[in-house]
C-alpha cells in the first residue's frame, strides 16, 4: 500500500478522505504537547482564555523530545502514550483539532469525540523516536517553556510517517486487527 501524502494543518476534505489503516506520510505543520501542556490548555479555555495557539485544524502530537545533538532540529521524538491525553482530546476538537498523533488505544469518549467533531488519530512508530526525528525539519517552543520537553513546539514536518488509527467513520484500526488475530484462533 502506498502511502498517501497529506499536508497539515487538515482540512475539512482530507479529514474525510482518511479511512482507519491508511498510510500517510505528513508535511507542514504540527504542534507537540503532552499531558501537562493539554491540562492547561484545557483550563484556559474553561476559564474563557485564548490559547496560546489557535486549535483549528491543527494536529498535536502527542511527544516530548529529548534534546537536539548539533546541527539537529529536535532530538529523538518518539510518541508517548495517547490515553494520557483522553481527558483533554474532546475539549481540544470541540476547539477545531483535527489530528492527533501518538501510540495506544483512545477511549470510547475520544473516539465518539472524532466522529462528532471531524477529528482522526494516528499512531506513529512507538521506538522509533530518532528515525521519526529526520522527518522534523524545526521545531521552536511556543508555549509553556517551564514545562521543558513537555512545552509546546509548533514542529516543521516533512514526509512524517505515520497511520491513520481512528477515523470520523467510527473505524478503529485495533479493534478491527484483534478481531482478525482472534477470528483465527
Amino acid at each position: 500500500m502506498e502511502a498517501i501524502k497529506i499536508t497539515a494543518p487538515l482540512d475539512e476534505a482530507t479529514v474525510k478522505r482518511l479511512r482507519a489503516g491508511d498510510q500517510v506520510l505528513i508535511s507542514g505543520v504540527i504542534y507537540s504537547a503532552r499531558d501537562a501542556a493539554h491540562k492547561r490548555l484545557v483550563e484556559a479555555l474553561n476559564r474563557g482564555e485564548k490559547p496560546p495557539l489557535d486549535l483549528k485544524s491543527q494536529v498535536i502530537y502527542y511527544m516530548g523530545p529529548s534534546p537536539a545533538k548539533p546541527g539537529q532540529a529536535i532530538g529523538s521524538a518518539g510518541p508517548t502514550t495517547s490515553g494520557r491525553m483522553d481527558t483533554y482530546a474532546p475539549r481540544l476538537m470541540q476547539e477545531g483539532m483535527k489530528g492527533m498523533i501518538g501510540k495506544g488505544d483512545r477511549a470510547q469518549a475520544v473516539k465518539d469525540a472524532m466522529q462528532k467533531y471531524g477529528a482522526v488519530y494516528f499512531a506513529a512508530i512507538g521506538g522509533a523516536g530518532a528515525l521519526i526525528s529526520q522527518s522534523i525539519k524545526k521545531s521552536e517552543v511556543v508555549a509553556y517553556d517551564d514545562l521543558g520537553a513537555e512545552s509546546i513546539r509548533r514542529l516543521e514536518v516533512e514526509d512524517f510517517p505515520a497511520t491513520v488509527i481512528n477515523d470520523i467513520y467510527g473505524s478503529d484500526l485495533y479493534q478491527e486487527g484483534r478481531a482478525k488475530y482472534r477470528s483465527k484462533l
